[in-house]
């Protein structure tokens, strides 16, 4: 793909974020109506989704543009030890769901982050999540995959790129951020 192919799909798929304006405005209010009812954001992805969940949380525990209130979020995908050692005693498909299961109280939400919508252990957090009574918000692409129907909020990004879903996913965080960083 030639940059002008590749920054074409991204735009497009920028551009296509309005398509799921209402289910943006949704995921906002449920991330500001967990962190100002004192509940923290258990977030987890794969991969590039793993460093995109860092990235949401470091945003919001350290700070995104303003100084502020640090805010209780945390990455599931952060702890090597942690994830080698559930991974080796239970399968990686439980390294979330385990996770969930133990630090997630009434009140949280469980955020997950996935291009294809069809990772093993991203449908078993939600599962886990949906099980304990926690609402979740899914960042998904190419359709949402099997993790379709499965969170509190879905946000689909448009087309069929799993690149230029990353990019909207991250988009999307900012996006967030910035609603935070007014509210705070």
């Amino acid at each position: 793909m030639t940059f002008e192919q590749s920054l074409g799909e991204t735009t497009r798929t920028l551009k296509a974020l309005s398509e799921i304006r209402s289910s943006i405005d949704q995921a906002g209010k449920l991330i500001l109506s967990t962190l100002q009812g004192g509940g923290k954001l258990l977030i987890a992805g794969n991969g590039g989704s793993a460093a995109e969940a860092a990235h949401f949380a470091t945003e919001l525990t350290g700070r995104y543009a303003k100084n502020r209130t640090a805010l209780p979020a945390l990455a599931l995908s952060s702890d090597g030890s942690l994830l080698t050692c559930i991974g080796n005693d239970y399968g990686f498909e439980y390294v979330f769901s385990r996770q969930i299961e133990g630090l997630a109280r009434s009140g949280d939400l469980v955020v997950v982050l996935t291009t294809s919508g069809n990772s093993s252990n991203i449908i078993a957090a939600l599962h886990t999540a949906k099980h304990q009574g926690i609402k979740s918000i899914a960042f998904l692409g190419r359709g949402g995959g099997k993790a379709k129907g499965l969170a509190s909020c879905e946000l689909i990004i448009p087309g069929e790129s799993g690149a230029a879903a990353q990019e909207a996913h991250l988009f999307l965080i900012h996006h967030f951020c910035e609603l935070i960083d007014q509210a705070y």
